[in-house]
């Protein structure tokens, strides 16, 4: 049975002027990103990676073109429509972790969920359950500072987890963590999609998040430069043949 389309961009375009001088930060990008499917996104610095990733994420609106998830069309929300597709559907996990420091694993992981409206007792059971599920039941009461790097990562993947998301964007997730550390990131990332059909976009320069992919999808200039499919290619640590 064929996947679904959740993600649509068509044309879309980012445009930032500066007096009378017009800069894309992306260009004309048309792109499809099936249910379930874990997609890696691969450009140097400055090619549009995270602009792609904001209009995706619901985080800016295009100058040009649309980005509809599910059906819905990002570009015709209010500012309250988006903060609530972003709080329910879209869950984000980034290179720098982003917990709060004075907070325990538990209650970074609740935060979202109580500001979803959910009572606390309702908040903590997921919470609980979804640390558990990265393998950090036995952390719940540990602050971050009490925590390695791949640990914090796990809090991070279990707070994007908490609302359920139908699609999870990673920010260079395994940049900041060891070889074996990443390893067990990227194959949590890749159970996400096989086990629960979330949809994983991620932006990396790591081979072997690539290896765990899908389809990778190459930003060259803001443009979109080719996509193609994992088993197609030959990937070795270090590099891309």
């Amino acid at each position: 049975m064929s996947k679904e389309i959740i993600i649509q961009c068509r044309d879309l375009s980012k445009i930032y002027r500066m007096g009378s001088l017009e800069v894309y930060a992306l260009r004309e990008v048309d792109l499809d990103v099936l249910q379930g499917e874990y997609l890696s996104v691969m450009g140097p610095s400055g090619s549009g990676k995270s602009t792609l990733f904001n209009m995706i994420g619901a985080l800016d609106k295009p100058s040009r073109g649309t980005v509809t998830i599910g059906g819905i069309d990002l570009t015709r929300q209010t500012s309250n429509q988006l903060a609530f597709i972003r709080n329910r559907h879209i869950g984000y996990i980034f290179q720098a972790f982003n917990l709060i420091p004075s907070l325990t694993a538990m209650r970074n992981v609740m935060l979202p969920l109580i500001f979803s409206g959910l009572d606390t007792g309702g908040a903590s059971d997921r919470a609980k359950a979804v640390l558990d599920e990265v393998g950090l039941g036995h952390r719940l009461d540990h602050r971050p500072g009490e925590l390695s790097g791949g640990q914090q990562q796990r809090v991070a993947i279990a707070r994007a987890l908490a609302m359920e998301p139908t699609i999870i964007l990673a920010d260079e997730p395994t940049a900041n963590l060891d070889l074996h550390t990443g390893e067990e990131i990227i194959k949590t990332l890749r159970d996400l999609c096989d086990h629960h059909g979330v949809t994983v976009i991620t932006a990396t320069h790591d081979h072997k998040m690539l290896d765990k992919s899908d389809r990778i999808l190459w930003i060259k200039d803001g443009r979109r430069d080719r996509l193609e499919d994992r088993k197609d290619l030959d990937i070795r640590v270090g590099r891309v043949v």
